[in-house]
């Protein structure tokens, strides 16, 4: 075939114009997403130091902050109700944060003309601080100086890792927006 054969532009760019992709690979994949954050800090060795950053939080104000728009905002209910099943905080601690998170993008993204990298990393290292902060004070434990300055740790690492998790996010928004091909 010549370099200028319509066919040969149809087999070289075909592939990438008007594809569809898996509606329900689409749907359930920021779902799954938050739902493992949320399971994953069960996992590593337990220490007298809150050191594990609350992994699903920081899926959940990912997904939201990189795709604005993908997730309803009464999202933070069900997903609230998920990790109160693993958090170890009292039952409903998460589904009131997290709907308050979620209700708090929505009234900075509605204000604001633009966003950037760094105001969303900004709107998540203040969303982060007062969800740390309100289970510090709701955790039913002494609130001392002492157990505040514990938690600067886990501020820190969560505050740290929100690029990352942002990162992720993209990948995996990637991979739900995949062609996929019928069998």
């Amino acid at each position: 075939m010549e370099r200028n054969d319509p066919r040969s532009r149809s087999d070289a760019y075909g592939s990438r114009i008007n594809r569809s992709h898996s509606v329900s690979l689409a749907n359930v994949v920021p779902w799954a997403s938050i739902v493992v954050g949320s399971i994953l800090p069960i996992f590593p060795i337990a220490s007298a130091l809150p050191i594990v950053p609350p992994l699903g939080l920081l899926m959940l104000l990912a997904w939201r902050l990189v795709r604005p728009g993908l997730m309803p905002v009464w999202a933070g209910m069900p997903l609230g109700l998920v990790d109160d099943l693993f958090n170890g905080q009292p039952f409903g601690f998460a589904i009131v944060t997290w709907s308050l998170v979620m209700i708090a993008v929505e009234l900075i993204e509605t204000r604001l003309p633009w966003r950037t990298f760094w105001q969303d990393w900004f709107t998540a290292c203040i969303l982060i601080f007062g969800y740390l902060f309100a289970g510090w004070l709701l955790s039913g434990a002494q609130p001392t100086i002492h157990s505040l300055i514990a938690l600067i740790p886990q501020l820190v690492l969560t505050v740290l890792i929100f690029p990352i998790f942002a990162r992720l996010v993209a990948m995996l928004d990637r991979f739900r927006l995949t062609r996929w091909k019928a069998l």
